[in-house]
Order: structure tokens, then C-alpha cells, then sequence
């Protein structure tokens, strides 16, 4: 595989950006924003000669991404004997043109390629279940039970590097006001999409007085 240097990020055969390289990004910087956003990514990979996609949460640090699952799951027992690609996506808006051609998305999205590492070390399986779990609910890891031995004999948590890796992000307004179809009288724009958490909604099990912790809350 050859490699080409770019500031931060390196580029090489399966990072480079062959389409739409203005919206690229080589800035490790870019990189870790994306992945700092979310939780929840995508594992592509072959299980039995059958290709699969499967979504499940991480977690991230400087240089390493972490997933979690069952010992019995075919397609993380597969991943540690082949290359992997994860994708992270946020959608941020559409893009509404003038004409359905010039639609498009607004997008932050990051993939990573590697072979992954099967954990076996206990304190290091311990540190990527509480950067899985810091990913999702900060907090959280201090607040609730840590895992049995038992519980962590029945987890798989695999590590991939992130030293080989592509950004792709799109900001914007449509690409068609300077076109002929601007003179259509048409509105175009970008209809922003946000999410944000709800309230904590209490376990219909818990006791009374049992209120969310503050990190919830926050």
C-alpha cells in the first residue's frame, strides 16, 4: 500500500478522497471532533463470506477506538483475523437546491481502516469498557457497578488504531446560486436537523426517592 503524507492525517490508498476532495480534511483535529460527537458507529467487515454492517457503540481516545459485545457474537470473534472499515456519521442538515440534482446533505463523517485487537488483558479490558461507557454517558462509569469477572469473561472488547483514517464534511448552502436556476423564484436553503437529550425517564422498578444523578442531568 503506498502512503502520502498530509499534515495530521496521513493519506493512503483507502483514505484518499477521490470524489469531492474539497471536503476532505486532513487535521487530526477533524478527526477526533467527529468522533467526539457521537457513540454509536458502524462495523463493516466479511463473517463467513457474507459481508456485514453492524452498528454498535464505542469509544474513543487519542489514538485508539473501542468496541464492546458478547464473546458469542460471530462478527466481533471474525473481526480480529481481518481488516475492518468503522464509520462515524452526523447528519447536520439537507440541502435543498433549486433543482432535486443539486440537493445534498450537510455531514460530518470519519472512517477508519485496520485490523483490530482482541483484548485479553483484564485491566486493559476494564479501561476500554470505561472509555465505551465515558463515550456514552460521561459520568456514568463512577456512578454504576463496575463489571464482575464473570461479566467481563462474557465480553468482547476489540481496539483499532486510528492511524489510518479519512474525513469527509460538508457545510453550507446549496451549490446552484449562481446558476440559471437561481432565476427560477424557487427558495433554497438548509434545513438544519439537531438532536438533543429528553429528561431521564426513572425505571418503573426504581424505589421512591431515587432521583437521576447529577451527570444525568447535566
Amino acid at each position: 500500500m503506498s502512503s502520502q503524507h498530509a499534515p495530521g492525517l496521513g493519506v493512503t490508498d483507502r483514505t484518499r478522497i477521490r470524489r469531492m476532495k474539497e471536503k476532505g480534511r486532513t487535521d487530526r483535529a477533524d478527526l477526533n471532533a467527529v468522533l467526539a460527537a457521537g457513540f454509536v458507529c458502524h462495523l463493516g467487515l466479511s463473517v463467513d463470506g457474507t459481508v456485514m454492517v453492524i452498528p454498535t457503540i464505542y469509544g474513543v481516545t487519542e489514538d485508539t477506538v473501542y468496541f464492546h459485545g458478547s464473546v458469542a457474537a460471530r462478527s466481533l470473534l471474525a473481526a480480529p483475523d481481518q481488516t475492518m472499515c468503522v464509520t462515524v456519521t452526523h447528519v447536520d442538515g439537507l440541502v435543498l437546491a433549486r433543482s432535486v440534482f443539486e440537493h445534498s446533505v450537510n455531514y460530518r463523517s470519519a472512517m477508519i481502516y485496520g485490523i483490530p485487537r482482541l483484548i485479553t488483558d483484564e485491566d486493559e479490558k476494564l479501561h476500554g469498557l470505561r472509555v465505551v461507557t465515558e463515550q456514552c454517558a460521561p459520568g456514568q462509569w463512577d456512578y454504576a457497578r463496575r463489571p464482575s469477572r464473570k461479566e467481563l469473561g462474557g465480553t468482547s472488547i476489540l481496539a483499532l488504531s486510528l492511524d489510518e483514517a479519512s474525513v469527509k464534511i460538508r457545510t453550507g448552502p446549496p451549490d446552484d446560486g449562481d446558476s440559471p436556476d437561481a432565476e427560477l423564484g424557487l427558495w433554497a436553503g438548509v434545513l438544519p436537523l439537531t438532536t438533543s437529550w429528553g429528561a431521564p425517564i426513572a425505571d418503573p422498578a426504581l424505589p421512591s426517592g431515587i432521583t437521576a444523578p447529577p451527570h444525568l442531568m447535566r
